[in-house]
């Protein structure tokens, strides 16, 4: 995939959206505050469901906010240099998302209270997102082939470096209590329940109906049809929606259109490689 980069810490950031300062001030002088909650994810995992889940949490179910705010804008993402004036007006507690790995995360987190959610996918289906991704947004000057995107993937040549070292990097917080982790495919598979699960982690008590709203306003549809959650309102400077729409499919397994049997079976094996050392089966494994 073909963009404007600049390397830092030996990862690949897009100079229209990032700026070694701004990462560097997102590590070491960010001010994580308490009651923060930090949507986490490798891009293409799903953060916008998240942000839209949690926000939606936040407000006990009523969908104003949802409807009338931006979704970028609800919960951004603190380490890009458009983020600070988004940050200032955020109402506590704050819902940020990023897709920092971990050890350029904000220092501060670690001696605070916040709570992260970190949403994972196979890997496979967000190599297939990212593809789509780079035909609509221009931050990507040139539309590449599928196999020259699967090849920067797997090259751990994307924007914000490999997905290998992203998810084996948070999941070494998995067992500390504000740390929460969920897969795509499991916010497939049962919404509601994933919905409830995260109230529980936030410690936000929800009635049946507040948590209904919270399904129905998040459910794939809903968003697609929300101009603040669809991205429909980008300005083409950003977003060429001629070319294809943000909200694509919403489901899973999307990848075994485009990957031929050959791209499958290698994909496999380097998986198997970078991930043996992980003691974790994730959900998509299961299925």
């Amino acid at each position: 995939m073909t963009f404007d980069y600049f390397t830092y810490k030996g990862i690949r950031f897009a100079n229209q959206i990032h700026s070694e300062e701004r990462l560097n001030y997102a590590e070491n002088g960010f001010e994580v505050w308490d009651d923060d909650v930090y949507n986490v994810t490798y891009p293409k995992s799903g953060s916008n469901w998240i942000i839209q889940i949690l926000n939606l949490i936040k407000h006990k179910g009523d969908a104003t906010l949802s409807n009338s705010v931006p979704i970028y804008a609800r919960s951004p993402w603190y380490e890009t240099i458009t983020a600070e004036p988004q940050i200032k007006v955020l109402v506590p507690p704050r819902i940020m998302s990023t897709h920092l790995p971990i050890n350029m995360f904000a220092k501060s987190f670690f001696k605070s209270k916040a709570k992260i959610i970190y949403t994972v996918r196979n890997p496979k289906d967000v190599v297939v997102s990212l593809f789509h991704f780079t035909k609509i947004i221009k931050v990507f000057s040139e539309v590449k082939p599928f196999q020259e995107v699967l090849d920067d993937f797997l090259q751990e040549n994307a924007m914000y470096g490999s997905w290998f070292e992203h998810v084996k990097g948070w999941m070494q917080m998995k067992d500390d209590s504000r740390f929460f982790f969920i897969a795509y495919e499991e916010l497939l598979q049962d919404l509601r329940g994933s919905v409830v699960r995260i109230c529980k982690f936030l410690g936000q008590e929800l009635d049946d109906a507040q948590i209904d709203s919270v399904v129905e306003q998040s459910a794939f549809k809903a968003m697609k049809e929300n101009k603040m959650s669809n991205y429909s309102i980008l300005s083409p400077e950003f977003m060429d929606h001629s070319k294809g729409s943000f909200m694509r499919k919403g489901i899973s397994g999307d990848w075994k259109n485009l990957f031929t049997v050959a791209q499958s079976e290698y994909f496999d094996k380097l998986y198997q490689e970078k991930m043996k050392d992980i003691n974790t089966t994730f959900y998509w494994e299961k299925l």
